[in-house]
């Protein structure tokens, strides 16, 4: 009977296999690939690891806060399960593609599940030329003195996505850290009315080519006004015209209103994700 072959941790050596996979799926493999470009491939700069499977690079996997699967066959899911089942987990998602997330989740849901929450159909969509509609000249970057006012909304949109305060289990610091940089290196947007966050967003990671949008959230009392619609046109008109990258994001498929206003906006699915959360 044959073994099966291994994962790997990919090394320096293996940086040009790395690039070439990450270019074949710039959309799809953004959030790893904003980290690589900045990092390297290293996993104390890069913040967790990155995983190969065969001789060509068949397959690739980042291990770290999230699981992220970015390619691979069966094989490649079994052997990435492998190499995570061996060790204490420590990522809080599996994230990414939809046929790699579910395939490495039936691998390890024996040992790590039950799952609080399976998204398993996350359309993945984008935009590449301005939006169609006006972007709401009102919504801007958050300065750093801002971070008192901006913290409340980015903790309600996490706890509302994610269903779990962010500041729970001794991560209010790290939640905040976490905030503070996305706005001191100036990904995080927002309009204010009164001192208030009506509407936020943020570049969650952004690479070369491309920006992926997160945390969309608009405050309960001015939903369905339009203030989500104008103002992800905002963040992605940014993104397109003033950063010169293609504007991504994935969504709930449940979630209709948000999915009907990014098509408003201009943004078209090009494949899905699925997300596991643990």
């Amino acid at each position: 009977m044959l073994k099966l072959a291994g994962a790997r941790l990919l090394e320096e050596r293996d940086a040009a296999q790395v690039r070439s996979v990450l270019e074949s799926a710039p959309v799809a493999a953004c959030m790893v690939a904003a980290r690589v470009e900045e990092a390297g491939i290293h996993p104390l700069r890069l913040g967790g690891e990155l995983w190969g499977f065969g001789t060509k690079l068949t397959g690739m996997c980042f291990s770290g806060a999230n699981l992220i699967p970015l390619c691979g066959g069966p094989d490649a899911m079994r052997a990435f399960a492998d190499r995570a089942l061996r060790r204490r987990r420590v990522c809080s998602s599996l994230v990414g593609p939809a046929e790699q997330v579910l395939a490495l989740w039936d691998e390890v849901a024996a040992q790590w599940g039950p799952a609080r929450e399976v998204r398993s159909e996350q359309p993945l969509m984008v935009l590449a030329e301005p939006p169609h509609v006006d972007p709401d000249p009102l919504v801007r970057q958050v300065r750093p003195d801002e971070l008192e006012r901006y913290l409340p909304a980015a903790i309600a949109m996490f706890t509302e996505e994610v269903g779990v305060d962010p500041r729970s289990d001794g991560g209010a610091a790290s939640y905040r850290a976490r905030v503070a940089d996305l706005i001191a290196s100036g990904r995080a947007f927002a309009r204010f009315e009164g001192g208030e966050v009506v509407f936020k967003a943020e570049i969650g990671a952004l690479s070369s080519t491309v920006g992926q949008i997160q945390g969309v959230w608009v405050h309960p009392d001015r939903r369905s006004t339009g203030l989500g619609t104008a103002g992800t046109a905002a963040v992605a008109d940014r993104l397109v015209r003033g950063l010169g990258r293609t504007a991504s994001l994935y969504v709930n498929d449940y979630n209709i209103a948000a999915r009907l206003a990014y098509q408003k906006v201009g943004f078209r699915r090009v494949g899905s994700f699925a997300t596991v959360l643990l």
